[in-house]
């Protein structure tokens, strides 16, 4: 099953987050096999706001697990956690996505009947996706990961009369920087 997680930062938490960077990506490290796509959001100082992650796992409790039992969560560096069941349409990873890491987190809140299930045409889409119920029978909203010329290009991968709300945020590729082999 497929979940996508989004951890938002504490305001006035980044000396926090900085002092759970490596216990957060040794957490990430059991998880990296299972992912699809990760990565922080950023303001426009380029400081995260955020952490993204979805990823396949064994059921809604191995999710729970996932999303709370993560440190910077666990230190009180996250405000909220949206976890929702999610399918990912494009069946690829961030790392099958050629060209450039960064793009936009687009998140689209449900409402009504499900709108933007499949992705659309003439997007530079990374992930994509339906936002679900743990038992994967109720639509919730869309999540997308997108690369965008302007936060107005990526807020129209979703149809937005569609959502209660559409949030844009900026992305980029995550995970732990690591050196090349030794020359």
């Amino acid at each position: 099953m497929e979940f996508f997680c989004y951890h938002r930062d504490r305001p006035g938490s980044s000396a926090l987050r900085q002092v759970t960077l490596e216990a957060h990506w040794a957490y990430m490290d059991h998880y990296a096999a299972r992912m699809i796509a990760r990565g922080p959001t950023l303001d426009d100082a380029g400081t995260p706001t955020g952490s993204v992650h979805a990823l396949d796992l064994p059921d809604p409790a191995a999710a729970r697990a996932f999303a709370f039992d993560e440190p910077t969560y666990q230190a009180g560096g996250y405000r909220d956690v949206l976890l929702r069941r999610w399918r990912n349409t494009l069946r690829t990873t961030m790392w099958d996505s050629p060209g450039e890491p960064a793009g936009y987190l687009v998140l689209g809140l449900g409402e009504g009947p499900p709108a933007d299930v499949e992705p659309p045409d003439g997007h530079d889409l990374i992930a994509y996706g339906p936002l679900l119920s743990d038992d994967g029978t109720a639509w919730l909203g869309t999540a997308a990961l997108t690369r965008a010329a302007t936060l107005s290009a990526a807020r129209a991968v979703l149809t937005p009369d569609r959502y209660a709300a559409v949030e844009v945020h900026t992305w980029r590729f995550g995970g732990r920087v690591t050196a090349g082999p030794a020359t």
